[in-house]
This record gives C-alpha cells, sequence and structure tokens, in this order.
C-alpha cells in the first residue's frame, strides 16, 4: 500500500513550527506506543534539530506493556529522554514536569545563578495525527483547552495553552509525511487509526493485522472470536482473509445470500484493537 497524503494544513503547520523554534525550550515528541517507530515522523529531526527532546510514548494503556519497555531501552540507547503515558486515563503524565527540568537543568541553573526566577518552560508537542496531541494538552492544562477527537485532522491550526504551572504549551496540527516509502508503515497507522479511511483499503489493513496477530497474540485472536483453529503464521494475505470471513461470520458480518461482508468484518476487528477489547497490544518491535 503506497500513500501520498500532504493536504495543505500540513505543509503550513511545518512552515509555523520552523518559525516558532526560536520561542520555545523543549519539544515533546508525541508516539503511538503500539507503532512507536512507525508513528515517528522522519521530518520531525530536521525540523526539530538540536532542541531538547522529551519522547512519549502515549496511549500505552493500549500497548504491550512488555514491548513498551523495550522501546523505552530503545530510545534510551540513543540518550533520548523517554516517558510512557496515556493522555485519557492520565498515567505518567504528573511524570513529565520532573523530565522538563532534567533536560533543561542547565538553562534553569544559569536563571537562578543570575538571580532570575525561572520561567515556565515553553513546550511545543509535535506528533502525527490522531496521536493524542489535544488530549494531552488538556489534562496539562486541568480544563478543556484544546479540541479532541478520534480522528485525524481535528486540530487545524496552534495555540498557546498555559497549564498554571511551570509550562506553556504550543499545540500544533499533526504532520504525516508526503510519502510512506515503507507499506507496513502505512498499514500501521491505517490499523491504528492515523490515517483517515477514506484514503486507504481496510480489508487490506485488517489483512495486514491479522498477520501480525496471529504470529504475536494469537491466543488473544482465538479468545475474543472463538477461533478454534489458528495457525501460527498467515503466510499471505488469502490465508488471512480467510480468517476474517470467519471472524465476519461470528459477529454477523452478513450481506444478501448470506455472503460475509468483508468491510463490516474489517471494521469489526479495527474497532477492537483501537478500542482495546482485544486487549494490549504492539504492532511492532524494536530490532536490538
Amino acid at each position: 500500500m503506497t500513500i501520498q497524503w500532504f493536504p495543505g494544513h500540513m505543509t503550513r503547520a511545518k512552515r509555523q513550527i520552523e518559525e516558532k523554534l526560536k520561542l520555545i525550550d523543549v519539544v515533546f515528541e508525541l508516539l503511538d506506543a503500539r507503532v512507536p517507530m512507525s508513528s515517528r515522523n522522519p521530518m520531525i529531526d530536521e525540523i526539530v534539530g538540536p532542541k531538547p527532546r522529551l519522547i512519549l510514548l502515549n496511549k500505552a494503556d493500549l500497548a504491550d506493556a512488555e514491548t513498551t519497555n523495550k522501546w523505552i531501552d530503545w530510545f534510551r540507547s540513543f540518550g533520548r529522554e523517554v516517558l510512557a503515558i496515556d493522555a485519557n486515563t492520565g498515567t505518567g503524565v504528573k511524570e513529565i514536569g520532573g523530565r522538563v527540568k532534567t533536560l533543561l537543568k542547565e538553562k534553569i541553573d544559569r536563571q537562578i545563578a543570575k538571580g532570575m526566577k525561572p520561567r515556565p518552560a515553553r513546550a511545543l508537542i509535535v506528533g502525527i495525527p490522531n496521536v493524542g496531541k489535544s488530549t494531552l494538552i488538556n489534562k496539562l492544562a486541568g480544563r478543556t483547552a484544546a479540541v479532541t477527537g478520534d480522528r485525524p485532522g481535528v486540530t487545524k491550526g496552534q495555540q498557546w495553552i498555559r497549564t498554571g504551572g511551570e509550562l506553556e504549551l504550543l499545540d500544533t496540527p499533526g504532520i504525516l509525511w508526503p510519502k510512506f516509502e515503507d507499506p507496513e508503515v502505512g498499514f500501521k497507522l491505517a490499523a491504528t487509526g492515523a490515517i483517515k479511511e477514506e484514503v486507504l483499503q481496510i480489508e487490506e489493513v485488517a489483512c495486514y493485522v491479522l498477520q501480525w496477530l496471529a504470529a504475536e497474540y494469537g491466543d488473544t485472536l482465538k479468545d475474543r472470536y472463538g477461533l478454534a483453529d489458528l495457525p501460527s503464521e498467515l503466510p499471505d494475505i488469502a490465508a488471512a482473509a480467510g480468517v476474517l470471513e470467519e471472524i465476519g461470520r461470528r459477529r454477523g458480518c452478513l450481506a444478501g445470500g448470506g455472503h460475509v461482508d468483508y468491510t463490516k468484518a474489517a471494521g469489526v476487528l479495527l474497532r477492537d484493537l483501537r478500542s482495546g477489547k482485544l486487549g494490549r497490544i504492539t504492532l511492532e518491535a524494536p530490532v536490538i
């Protein structure tokens, strides 16, 4: 699956981020803990440059905890400050302030040495669409300061938000990159809801997910859908489609003549994945 999708507001957001960087003390790079590498925009390294950065693995409550710990170790091996959070429940969010102080310790110490009272740190929040930026802002601010939604593309402009504490936050629209060179990245982002469903084949995405689940979470898949015979490997799309058909039959996703409606079956699977009804699932692991 090759997706080229770079709406005009994303082009503007890239330019606006570059313009605001001189005002920023620290960058919060928000990633989806279920797909940490696929949800990293490679443009961000180029845009942000050497600014102090805190990587936040959001939606950690939906991700496989053991794999999340592996990702934390992986990022730390490259000298990155990283924290697993869940902006919806607040898990780990209170630790963000302490991590910011660690990243900005030298700057804060210089201000104190000059007899200055350190001002609130200005943080830029960046991430791909639907990764939870606005939800995180609202949790940090303790109020509804940013519009949230369960679909990509909700935030259309930039806004400063004061948290009432030691942080001032700049929200930005999510930025995807112009083209996914690796089709697996497209499938993973589609599976987790970062890409609008109008630009993808939902049945293909579901079959990709089934291939991963059969190999890594076979028992979970069998228990959720009552699948008696599930091979540990689905070698191709046809094999995965057979499992999707069985899920469709068991969930009543039928069209005329008793045939399975694969689109409806795919929707059932992806909704279960995104909502956590399949359990805590991560769709990629670090290569160590």
